[in-house]
């Protein structure tokens, strides 16, 4: 009987070890992928360095050398399901944590103002009770809504505002901007992330918010 729960015992512990090793290697490769799609759109004037893994293969941190007069001394963090922890990977799906990318630098001219926005999304649905057959329904896709703690903002944050309002096929979880280092944040869903194009879509917009955000200055 012992020796049978000794064999059942060293059975989960080689599947246990299968499978750290299966899904850590399945991050590594993902993250691998996104930082490859994220040098080749800045089409030669970036170089990713640095690369260090934390948390069983689901958080890396990477730096991002750019030669750009909008960011200095940028940091690439790639946030992954905990796949290689089976426990914290079902926590986190029955959580719906999402993957993430977020992209954080100081810039060339540092905003005078701190903005802290985080985008939601809300959607709605019918009662129990079934509608009318007759009744007629008129949907409207309406523009961006924006809730703000304060009852007007200073003239320079206008263009970061306007630039934040395009942000409806980006799939951002937030941006911040800040006078301290690092004066630019921004943190979006990696699903959003799916080749070179996507990539540069998205570096163009961190470019044009961080104009946006200094206008004033030059």
């Amino acid at each position: 009987m012992g020796r049978y729960i000794l064999i059942d015992i060293g059975v989960a512990l080689a599947l246990s070890c299968l499978w750290y090793a299966w899904f850590a290697r399945f991050n590594r490769r993902r993250a691998g992928n996104v930082l490859r799609w994220v040098q080749a759109a800045t089409l030669g004037k970036g170089h990713v360095t640095d690369l260090r893994w934390h948390a069983a293969s689901s958080r890396l941190r990477a730096t991002l050398h750019l030669s750009s007069r909008w960011f200095d001394d940028a940091r690439l963090t790639i946030r992954l399901l905990p796949r290689p922890l089976p426990l914290q990977w079902a926590m986190s799906r029955w959580r719906h944590q999402q993957e993430t990318l977020t992209f954080e630098a100081d810039m060339g001219f540092p905003p005078g103002f701190h903005l802290d926005v985080v985008r939601h999304r809300w959607s709605g649905h019918s009662g129990g009770k079934k509608s009318s057959p007759t009744r007629s329904w008129t949907i409207t896709r309406p523009g961006p809504v924006i809730l703000t703690t304060k009852e007007d903002w200073p003239l320079e944050l206008s263009p970061v505002v306007n630039a934040l309002a395009s942000w409806r096929d980006k799939d951002f979880v937030g941006v911040r901007f800040n006078s301290s280092s690092p004066h630019f944040t921004a943190t979006v869903a990696l699903e959003n992330l799916s080749d070179q194009k996507s990539a540069s879509a998205l570096l163009g917009l961190f470019r044009e918010l961080a104009a946006s955000s200094s206008a004033k200055q030059h």
